[in-house]
């Protein structure tokens, strides 16, 4: 699922290199890295809760990562809504 994720956003941000202003590619490049970062998060979190053998604490785990990684999809959206603002 977060490989299509990612799949859907490069594609997406090729479509529009085209014609994108420098700050909408700022944006955009800020916006790719926060996604990479809270993807890297959630995955660490994601091999914690792999390697426990504590059920609770797997589904905890898990629980977090997600919300690790759903808030740092909000955050670049952000980013790339406010950079679209400024036009």
């Amino acid at each position: 699922m977060r490989t299509m994720t990612a799949i859907v956003a490069a594609l997406g941000a090729l479509s529009l290199a085209a014609c994108e202003s420098p700050a909408d590619k700022a944006a955009e490049k800020q916006a790719d890295a926060v996604e990479a970062t809270g993807e890297a998060k959630a995955d660490a979190l994601e091999s914690q809760a792999a390697a426990t053998s504590n059920e609770a604490a797997e589904t905890q785990l898990n629980k977090q990562a997600d919300a690790v990684e759903q808030a740092a999809d909000a955050k670049a959206d952000a980013i790339e809504q406010q950079a679209g603002k400024k036009d």
